[in-house]
C-alpha cells in the first residue's frame, strides 16, 4: 500500500528540479528514488541529490530535470514510484539505497527500455545473475568489499580471521565472500600476492544487538589476526564502540569493518575508531582531483564531505549525461539500452573514480583503496579521518565477470 506521503512526494513530477541550457529545449529526466527518512538517509540523501545536480550543472548544452523521492525501504512502494515516473517521461533512475529496492526495480527498467544508475546498493546480483543491458552499479558491491579487504589485509600478514556478522542474508554473504577470498591458495594481481588464511571462528548476532561482550571476548581468545564486522548501520557502530572498551585492536590484531562510510567513522570519534580498516572506492582528500570535486559541492552538501556512495551519484550522472550527448538527446531518449551500450564504450572520466570504466555486465570497475582510520593526533581537521593503506586495481578488487553469471557477458 502506497502512503499519502509517499505518494505526495514521490508519484508525481511537481518536485522536478531543472538545470536548464538554451541550447537544448528537451530535458532529460532523472528520478532520484532513496532512503530520504529512515536509518541509511544520512548515507545517501541530500549529498547525493547535490552531487547528482553537480554533474548536470557542469555539461553545458544539456537541459536536466530531477525529481525525488522516498521509498521507505519498502519494495513495493519503490517499484509504484518508479512504475509512474517511467509513465510520466523520466528516462533514468538512480540511487536507491537498498538492494531489495533496486533489485525490484531492475526488471521494470529492463522492460521499459530505460536506464538504471544503481548507486549506494550493496547487491553484487545487480551485475551478476540479475543483470541487464539497462543497468549500471556503481562504486561498491559487497564482493568488491569482500575481495578487497580479504586480499589487502591476508597480503600483510592477515592470515587468520574472526567474523563478527549479522545473522541475516546480508552479514552471511558478506562473511562468505570474504572467506572465499581469505581462504583461497594464492591472491595476485597487480603486486598483490599471499598465501591462502584461515578462518579461525565467528559469532552471528541479531538486527539490533546492543550487547557484542561474548563475541568480542570470542574474537580476542581465537587470538585472530584480523577480527572482521560485517554489520552495518547502529550495530556496526555499537560493536566498534565496544571493541574499543575491550581494547581489540592491540596485541597485533586488526579490526575491519567490511563497510563503512565517511560518516560513521566521523560520528565514531577518531578516540574510538582509530586503527579501524575499511574499504572505499572514493575518499573526499584522495589527491587533488577528489578535492577539487569536494569543493565544488561542499556548500550544497551542508559543508559535509561526500562519501563513496554520494561521490557516486556525480560520476553515474556525469557518465550519463555525456554518453547521451554523444550519441544524441533523440535515440537517448528514444532507447536506455542504446545509451548504457554507449556507457560501455566510452571511459569514465571524473574527479571521482580512478581508472574506472564500465563493464558489459554493468559493473562500474575502478581502483579500491583499504583506508585506516588516522589516530586522533595525527588529523588535520575535522574530516581529514583517513590514510592509505593499500591501493588496488580493478582486476584485483572487483569480482571478475566470468564468476558473477551475467548472461550478458559471452563464455
Amino acid at each position: 500500500m502506497i502512503t499519502r506521503r509517499a505518494a505526495a512526494v514521490g508519484l508525481g513530477l511537481a518536485s522536478l528540479m531543472p538545470v536548464r541550457s538554451r541550447a537544448q529545449a528537451q530535458p532529460l529526466r532523472i528520478g532520484i528514488l532513496q532512503d530520504a527518512s529512515g536509518p541509511y538517509s544520512y548515507l545517501g540523501g541530500p549529498g547525493s541529490v547535490a552531487c547528482a545536480r553537480q554533474a548536470a550543472a557542469e555539461l553545458p548544452g544539456m537541459t536536466v530535470e530531477f525529481v525525488q523521492a522516498d521509498h521507505q525501504n519498502k519494495p513495493d512502494i519503490g517499484l509504484a514510484i518508479a512504475r509512474q515516473w517511467l509513465e510520466q517521461g523520466v528516462d533514468a533512475l538512480m540511487e536507491f539505497n537498498n538492494s531489495a529496492v533496486a533489485l525490484a526495480i531492475n526488471g521494470l527498467v529492463r522492460d521499459r527500455d530505460r536506464v538504471m544508475l544503481a548507486n549506494n546498493v550493496g547487491s553484487a546480483l545487480l551485475s551478476g545473475r540479475e543483470c541487464t543491458p539497462n543497468m549500471t552499479h556503481w562504486t561498491f558491491d559487497t564482493a568488491m568489499l569482500a575481495r578487497s579487504a580479504g586480499s589487502a589485509l591476508s597480503a600483510s600478514g592477515g592470515q587468520t580471521w574472526f567474523f563478527i556478522r549479522a545473522d541475516y542474508v546480508f552479514g552471511k554473504a558478506l562473511r562468505d565472500d570474504t572467506a572465499a577470498v581469505v581462504q583461497a591458495q594464492r591472491i595476485q594481481g597487480q603486486g598483490v600476492q599471499g598465501q591462502g588464511g584461515q578462518v579461525l571462528g565467528e559469532v552471528a548476532v541479531p538486527l539490533g544487538t546492543t550487547d557484542f561482550a561474548a563475541a568480542l571476548l570470542q574474537a580476542q581468545a581465537s587470538g585472530a589476526k584480523v577480527v572482521a564486522l560485517a554489520l552495518a548501520g547502529a550495530d556496526l557502530l555499537n560493536c566498534l564502540k565496544q571493541a574499543r572498551e575491550f581494547g581489540l585492536g592491540r596485541d597485533g590484531q586488526r579490526v575491519v569493518a567490511l563497510i563503512i562510510y565517511l560518516q560513521d567513522i566521523h560520528a565514531l570519534g577518531l578516540a574510538t575508531a582509530q586503527g579501524t580498516r575499511l574499504t572505499e572506492s572514493f575518499y573526499w582528500d584522495l589527491n587533488d582531483r577528489t578535492r577539487a570535486f569536494t569543493g565544488r559541492v561542499l556548500a550544497a552538501s551542508g559543508g559535509i564531505p561526500p562519501n563513496m556512495g554520494q561521490a557516486g551519484a556525480y560520476s553515474a550522472v556525469r557518465h550519463y549525461l555525456r554518453a547521451a550527448s554523444a550519441l544524441g538527446m533523440a535515440e537517448a531518449k528514444r532507447s536506455g539500452r542504446a545509451v548504457v551500450d554507449q556507457m560501455k564504450q566510452m571511459p569514465i572520466d571524473d574527479d571521482v573514480l580512478t581508472n574506472a570504466r564500465v563493464r558489459a555486465d554493468g559493473r562500474v570497475v575502478s581502483d579500491v583503496y583499504v583506508f585506516e582510520v588516522k589516530r586522533p593526533e595525527d588529523s588535520r581537521g575535522e574530516w581529514d579521518l583517513y590514510t592509505v593503506s593499500a591501493k588496488l586495481g580493478p582486476d584485483v578488487a572487483w569480482r571478475p565477470m566470468a564468476e558473477g553469471g551475467c548472461p550478458l557477458v559471452k563464455a
